[in-house]
């Protein structure tokens, strides 16, 4: 019983801490970190080089109040972007602004500017904004080439993932020369894939190579869930620089043409024309007509008179019209280019000046 006492006043004493705990404990001693690894301070560089040319894009839309029914802009989505030239101009994707009705710009000094819409190209997922800002504030992004990236090349992706503004991602090229569907489900060819994380909200960012130079613009991921999955794709550079300055210039991308309409693919199968474009039209006084070419037509009988089927521009292949319009889109109005066209079993060479698709 006395000792059931002893123990039961001992639970009640007050606690005494255990000495060590007692004192004040000493910061621990730091250790030398050392010099940082050249990959770390070339990461560092880029980023610092290349971050206050890289926009936020809040997109706007019309929502009316159902109580009041006054209509407001409300915030619609976000998206990246990046800054062209000192005269405020602003790459981003098609996509990041699609449907919006205004769009405002968050510069890397967090100061916000209305933009203006200057042009799309919706088969080539792009569009350029522009925005009223000082000189100063609107460093132009160094341009450098996508024709000469391998595969493994280090590379960087700067966006606003998720609405995180000025986030930098690693990774590598992983594959040249894929191919991706724009909005309007026109092919993008020669697309490339990295495994630097891409999330929403990176969308019409950069992607640099290890000097900073701008080789691509993101613009999709290949991901059930929504979130990168390591597969990113971007818009290779090289069309960006041939389609930016005429969306700039006209305010669209007026397309070479050839002032021709093309058959479907059920009357080339049924006729065992070879692969190609078949003509069904061509139009008076345009570059086709001008080269000599034919449509297939039916004469008065009825009778299905031969026609041409374009097998290749300029010795490339053409296997569909999509392959023909990626071609003459990398062409320019008035150039001269060698079309190989088959008619009733004889292929000849037939130069064509492109005219304008507005012709």
């Amino acid at each position: 019983m006395q000792r059931r006492a002893l123990l039961l006043l001992s639970a009640l004493a007050p606690f005494t801490p255990f000495t060590p705990f007692a004192r004040a404990q000493e910061p621990r001693t730091i250790t030398p970190r050392g010099p940082l690894e050249p990959a770390e301070l070339n990461h560092i560089k880029v980023f610092k080089a290349v971050s206050p040319s890289v926009v936020h894009i809040t997109t706007l839309a019309l929502q009316r109040d159902i109580f009041s029914m006054n209509v407001s802009e409300v915030p619609r989505g976000t998206g990246s972007g990046f800054i062209w030239d000192t005269a405020g101009h602003i790459v981003t994707n098609f996509h990041v602004i699609q449907d919006a009705t205004a769009a405002r710009v968050t510069l890397a000094d967090q100061s916000t500017h209305n933009a203006e819409l200057v042009g799309v190209f919706e088969d080539r997922d792009l569009a350029v904004l522009r925005i009223k800002a000082p000189r100063e504030k609107l460093p132009p992004i160094p341009v450098g080439s996508s024709r000469e990236l391998q595969v493994g090349q280090q590379v960087y992706a700067i966006g606003n993932p998720f609405g995180l503004d000025q986030t930098l991602t690693t990774g590598i090229v992983s594959a040249l020369n894929r191919e991706i569907e724009s909005m309007n489900r026109r092919t993008i060819r020669g697309a490339i894939q990295t495994d630097a994380a891409i999330n929403p909200g990176n969308s019409g960012g950069p992607l640099l190579d290890s000097a900073g130079r701008l080789i691509g613009v993101n613009t999709s991921i290949f991901s059930p869930s929504g979130a990168s999955a390591g597969i990113g794709f971007a818009i290779p550079v090289d069309e960006v620089n041939r389609i930016v300055p005429r969306l700039i210039r006209d305010g669209r991308y007026i397309r070479p043409s050839l002032g021709i309409s093309a058959a479907s693919g059920n009357l080339a199968q049924a006729l065992r024309l070879p692969k190609g474009v078949a003509l069904v039209r061509v139009a008076p006084g345009g570059a086709g007509e001008k080269a000599g070419l034919a449509p297939f037509m039916r004469d008065r009988a009825g009778r299905l008179l031969p026609g041409d089927v374009i097998t290749a521009v300029n010795g490339e292949a053409v296997g569909t019209l999509d392959d023909l319009l990626t071609l003459l889109e990398r062409r320019q109005i008035g150039e001269t280019v060698q079309l190989s066209v088959w008619r009733d079993g004889r292929t000849r060479l037939a130069p064509a000046v492109l005219g304008s698709s507005t012709d």
